[in-house]
């Protein structure tokens, strides 16, 4: 679907007001957006209109999203040392670093550390467990959100159905390493640590890089309403 074919569908359903969702759950909002406008449901990676990923927010929820995963080179500590020496014991018994990290020292004194070029995980003590670069996390955040289509949406309970009135749209294109630098010293992204001891080695599940969807127009530098 091309942006202008958007902009006329949506003006149409943004005047129809409160409509009824078309699935229960979470994921209601996204499916009765895209059913009306004729977007078929897919697991399909690539951008839904015209180069631009397409997600519908509830104003009144605050929910956290995965924005992208990077792990590429950028252990300092090797990371079976770091689950040993830092983690913590999971509900399966599993030594583990399943951390959100902020700028502020967890209980075993890991930390987020903010500097004009990087961001990296760090111990009181000193010790550096791993550094991203800044520029290379605007790159592959472009890579997984070249665009996105922003819908703004009130949401209400009628004898327990949910119904949606999608009130606005935004179209949100680039970042750059300075927003980014900004929006991690604002503590509105976060970042997942998710690995695991299996013995000789760890299981990694991706460190997550993760923000409020209401955080998400900070992260672009261009923003236009449609």
């Amino acid at each position: 679907m091309k942006i202008a074919e958007f902009k006329a569908k949506f003006k149409s359903i943004k005047s129809a007001g409160f409509v009824r969702t078309k699935r229960s759950g979470s994921t209601g909002i996204g499916y009765t957006l895209e059913s009306l406008l004729g977007v078929t449901e897919n697991n399909n990676p690539k951008p839904d209109i015209e180069g631009a990923e397409l997600k519908a927010h509830r104003t009144n929820v605050n929910s956290l999203i995965t924005l992208f995963t990077f792990n590429n080179k950028v252990w300092k500590m090797p990371p079976l040392d770091a689950v040993k020496k830092y983690g913590s014991v999971d509900k399966n018994g599993r030594q583990g670093l399943y951390y959100t990290m902020s700028l502020k020292p967890n209980s075993a004194g890991l930390f987020l550390d903010v500097e004009k070029t990087e961001i990296s995980v760090k111990h009181i003590s000193g010790d550096i467990v791993a550094v991203w670069n800044l520029q290379i996390l605007s790159d592959r955040f472009m890579q997984k959100i070249p665009a996105l289509i922003f819908v703004s949406t009130f949401t209400e309970e009628r004898d327990g159905i949910e119904y949606f009135h999608y009130y606005r749209a935004q179209l949100m294109k680039g970042t750059s390493p300075e927003i980014l630098l900004d929006q991690f010293r604002a503590e509105n992204i976060l970042v997942d640590l998710r690995l695991h001891d299996k013995g000789t080695m760890v299981r990694n599940h991706g460190t997550g890089f993760r923000t409020y969807e209401d955080k998400l127009p900070l992260l672009f530098n261009n923003i236009k309403d449609l």
